[in-house]
């Protein structure tokens, strides 16, 4: 009886005897499987072959990444406010290398995702730390491949973790799609945690927005309309998306702004 995971999403699923099928995460129009067929792996394999790498980014945010890449290739965040640490998106990758490490830097008090590309071992993270709580969008619960008690379902436009961490409803990408606001950083400027729901383009003075990024389907203007209502209201000077050096350091609010447009002309 194992969990098996999806060697080309990372998401893992249900303990069984043998693997489903299929990953109904890559069977789905926004992901896809890859050209030798739907394959396999278990956490076991990858710490043969895999290690996590910490990264400082500023003071607060710490980058979590495997490497080498495995599946999608995201980048999760610890991301340190007043209350506790919270984890931003996650990676498959969880080991006692990994949770001491955490440990040591305070550990985690609970665990945010972004959209269902990001769920990877999300319900081992939680209970890896004492089953802390995680928080995933309502609209997206059909995605969950391998249930937990620990996870909440929030429903509406914004749902606040704490005094300093709002989830924000985006859609888009997904129904429930989401980044993640950080009022408290250390310039008191503000930070958006993305994912790729608002994704940071290799140029890094501007964003993009997709249904699917590797099959190349665009949203609507009326989908990237409803993404800048989300965040508008949201003050941020810097954007961390979920790719390695994706990111906008300064005046990151105006570039997503820019972007919009820029973005909303092209397709008309």
């Amino acid at each position: 009886m194992k969990n098996y995971i999806c060697a080309t999403c990372g998401t893992i699923y249900e303990i069984a005897e043998k693997p489903p099928n299929i990953c109904s995460i890559c069977e789905d129009e926004r992901q896809y499987v890859g050209l030798d067929g739907q394959k396999w792996t278990i956490l076991e394999e990858l710490n043969k072959n895999y290690k996590n790498i910490f990264e400082d980014k500023e003071p607060g945010v710490i980058s979590i990444k495997t490497l080498p890449d495995f599946a999608i290739g995201q980048r999760a965040f610890l991301v340190k406010s007043k209350q506790g640490n919270i984890l931003w998106d996650c990676v498959t990758l969880i080991n006692e290398e990994t949770i001491n490490k955490i440990k040591k830097l305070g550990g985690l008090i609970a665990i945010a995702i972004s959209h269902p590309h990001y769920y990877s071992a999300m319900t081992q993270w939680s209970a890896a730390f004492g089953n802390i709580p995680l928080y995933i969008h309502k609209d997206d619960s059909q995605w969950v491949m391998c249930g937990s008690e620990n996870i909440n379902f929030w429903k509406g436009e914004n749902y606040q973790l704490n005094d300093e961490l709002t989830m924000i409803r985006c859609g888009g990408h997904f129904e429930g799609a989401s980044v993640l606001h950080w009022k408290s950083s250390v310039d008191g400027k503000g930070v958006i945690f993305s994912g790729d729901t608002i994704q940071v383009v290799p140029d890094r003075k501007h964003v993009s927005f997709m249904y699917s990024y590797p099959n190349i389907i665009p949203l609507n203007k009326q989908k990237i309309q409803k993404i800048i209502r989300a965040v508008e209201p949201f003050e941020f000077d810097r954007i961390y998306g979920a790719f390695q050096q994706r990111e906008i350091l300064k005046d990151a609010k105006n570039a997503v702004l820019k972007s919009a447009g820029r973005y909303i002309k092209a397709i008309e």
